[in-house]
């Protein structure tokens, strides 16, 4: 349908990674299992959590949420990558192009934030034992859960209304694997300034104020480890306070260099692989990370099991 002298786009390519058929085979088989190990980490978190008493608290509440917005951040995305792997039609429609934006903004956004309560929840349990009870109370770990989703729902919806309001005619091949903000503003065939600027102050308000609120919790965390605990505390706690900043810095860095480049360089290969570390290798680092090493899960899981 013309509008003008722009025509209107019903369906998006989607490039992905390869044309070679043996090179998608590939890359299929080590993404499949990839998402389904996720998948099952994440949901054996919630599980646990439900029908294990013992870890009915604040930081295991964080955990499960967070192991919830992992499952439908990955579920917004690898379905379709993994279809696409296989199909000579590497195709999505136009509104299930808005609704994987929308999903995926949603909950990239609620990360950040659950991210920095985790983090937060932490710093409490270490740094304010005496106070933590009163801190965390379950009221406030419900709010910050409730505060995720409500900033990820606005940031979804702003952004994928501002950005399909646009007429798209310069082509509708996204070089990507998915659809997001940059790569579909290089398709607008209008100005996109304004969006540019709302993508700036929205990336400035979701990921430094997390980013700050989580490097600083840790930072107190090892602070106070170092001067009140002994050195093979010191040594286990070091282990686990620097493996959670180096998955939070992943997510955190990738996603800041994707949202923050200069326009001129939309469209680049290099996209593809900032998208794999926040959408595919961060989810699939989290569970471990942040919860099956750790010995109360472990513990919960025998005993689960024994019953």
């Amino acid at each position: 349908m013309e509008r003008g002298n722009f025509t209107r786009v019903h369906e998006f390519i989607l490039v992905g990674f390869s044309d070679v058929l043996q090179v998608q085979y590939v890359l299929f088989t080590v993404f499949f299992f990839t998402l389904n190990i996720s998948l099952l980490a994440h949901m054996f978190i919630i599980l646990l959590y439900t029908f294990s008493p013992n870890l009915h608290t604040p930081m295991y509440f964080f955990l499960a949420n967070f192991s919830l917005i992992e499952i439908c951040y990955l579920s917004s995305t690898c379905p379709k990558m993994l279809i696409n792997l296989l199909s000579h039609k590497k195709t999505i429609t136009f509104y299930g192009c808005a609704l994987q934006m929308c999903i995926l903004l949603l909950m990239g956004s609620a990360e950040c934030y659950m991210l920095a309560a985790m983090a937060y929840d932490r710093y409490n349990a270490i740094c304010n034992p005496l106070l933590y009870n009163n801190i965390m109370k379950r009221v406030t770990c419900i709010m910050f859960v409730i505060g995720s989703w409500f900033a990820g729902t606005i940031v979804g919806i702003l952004q994928t209304s501002l950005i399909f309001s646009l007429p798209f005619c310069n082509s509708n091949r996204i070089n990507n694997f998915y659809c997001d903000i940059p790569p579909l503003m290089s398709l607008a065939c209008t100005k996109t300034q304004f969006n540019q600027i709302m993508m700036l102050i929205t990336t400035l308000i979701i990921i430094p104020g997390p980013c700050i609120l989580t490097v600083l919790s840790y930072g107190n965390i090892i602070w106070t480890i170092v001067k009140h605990h002994s050195a093979g505390t010191r040594k286990k706690a070091f282990s686990t306070c620097t493996s959670h900043m180096m998955v939070a810095s992943l997510f955190y860095g990738s996603t800041s260099i994707m949202y923050l480049r200069p326009r001129s360089s939309y469209g680049m290969n290099e996209e593809k692989f900032l998208s794999l570390i926040y959408i595919i290798i961060a989810p699939l680092l989290n569970p471990f990370m942040y919860s099956l090493r750790n010995n109360y899960v472990k513990n919960a899981f025998k005993k689960l099991i024994g019953k």
